[in-house]
């Protein structure tokens, strides 16, 4: 390995330098005061668990994204945190097992296997919210709300938000009766939109007319608010859960526009990413200039039946590194500057400000790098004996 090679960073990983990592910090903890002011607690995952817990009710997705290693001590497989969410399940049905609804948010590190156009690098900072223990649309209401005003906080304008219901799909392919081949291509291809091929299985797969023009229609029904009206027509003789589903949707279409005036709703009945584990609405936010979703979430109840405990729950994630570039933070000129001098009264007078939330910066005896260069706007001044702050000439 040459020298040149020493600095290099796995594909995937990253840092992150000044002032961007002072950037996250202040977002962390704006987010994190927010989820309080709405009543989630916060709760700290530990980095690895046994792969029997950590993957349950998640799915294949989370398995091939999750790093695994061998516990030395017990000889058991364990995996490193992939996704943050199946973690607060076991703890709100094992550990903490409250009665009613329970608001829990964390913010943590996450490692992947490999990165995709979904979930971005391999290793993001995951921050977010799961409330457990209400089966009821206004928790549904109440997440989707919160993941568009962390947005806000982050400094997001103009957001677009992808909605859908995975109970559309699922009731209708449990009308079709088919087999778990049948129904994993056309899952496969109505979430590609490849409508040709959609055509082709449903023509060749599914006996009842009527339910087959349904799944046909189904992935091109996108679009504005407009689609639910569709959605109406084209589902009228599905089943009952359809039309639940649909009267969900437009509840939530309602309080985002009444509360979020700079969330555009996009409707998407084919959306249906996390289909293993999701059970009813599913949301993305996303904000021009970005490839991907700036928040994800959902509603995914039973989680926590494997950990004995089975509880309605929705929540969302956000990745933090990427929700703190969405304001380009410059080197901010804060600090207070203070000459390398070891008089008492400079020494009283640096903790002080200190004392008082103020950045100061001592300069260090031979320093030649300035007080421009370590962000200061400010200076200490000794005037009659006394150190003053005043403005950085």
């Amino acid at each position: 390995m040459t020298i040149a090679d020493r600095w290099l960073l796995p594909d995937g990983m990253d840092e992150v330098l000044p002032p961007q990592a002072t950037r996250m910090e202040q977002l962390r903890r704006a987010l994190l005061d927010l989820y309080d002011r709405w009543g989630y607690d916060l709760v700290i995952p530990p980095t690895v668990e046994f792969l029997d817990s950590l993957l349950t009710g998640t799915g294949t997705d989370l398995d091939l994204q999750t790093f695994k290693l061998t516990d030395q001590l017990s000889g058991r497989m364990m995996g490193a945190s992939a996704d943050v969410t199946p973690q607060v399940a076991r703890m709100d049905a094992h550990s903490l097992k409250r009665s009613g609804p329970a608001r829990l948010c964390y913010c943590t590190t996450v490692l992947r296997a490999k990165a995709d156009q979904h979930q971005g690098g391999r290793s993001p900072t995951q921050v977010g919210v799961e409330l457990f223990g209400h089966a009821g649309l206004d928790a549904d209401i109440e997440v989707l709300r919160l993941a568009l005003t962390g947005l806000e906080v982050a400094g997001a304008g103009e957001t677009h938000l992808a909605l859908s219901h995975i109970g559309i799909y699922r009731a209708l392919v449990h009308a079709a009766a088919l087999n778990a081949e049948s129904e994993y291509a056309l899952f496969e291809a109505i979430e590609r939109k490849a409508f040709n091929e959609v055509d082709a299985l449903v023509a060749r797969d599914v006996r009842d007319p009527a339910l087959a023009e349904m799944l046909q229609t189904l992935p091109r029904l996108y679009g504005g608010q407009e689609v639910l009206d569709q959605a109406r027509e084209v589902f009228a003789g599905a089943p009952p859960a359809v039309a639940a589903a649909l009267d969900e949707l437009q509840a939530l279409c309602r309080a985002v526009t009444a509360n979020h005036l700079q969330a555009e709703v996009y409707i998407d009945l084919a959306e249906l990413r996390g289909y293993q584990y999701h059970t009813g609405m599913v949301f993305a936010a996303y904000v021009p200039g970005y490839g991907q979703a700036l928040a994800k979430g959902g509603r995914y109840d039973d989680t926590g039946r494997a950990f004995g405990r089975a509880r309605p729950a929705t929540g969302f994630s956000m990745d933090l590194k990427l929700l703190a570039s969405l304001i380009e933070s410059g080197p901010r000129g804060d600090g207070i500057w203070a000459p390398a001098d070891d008089r008492a009264t400079l020494t009283q007078a640096i903790a002080h400000l200190r004392a008082a939330g103020e950045r100061v910066i001592q300069a260090l005896p031979g320093q030649r790098v300035g007080p421009r260069e370590q962000r200061c706007d400010r200076q200490l001044v000794e005037t009659n004996g006394e150190w003053r702050v005043e403005p950085l000439a």
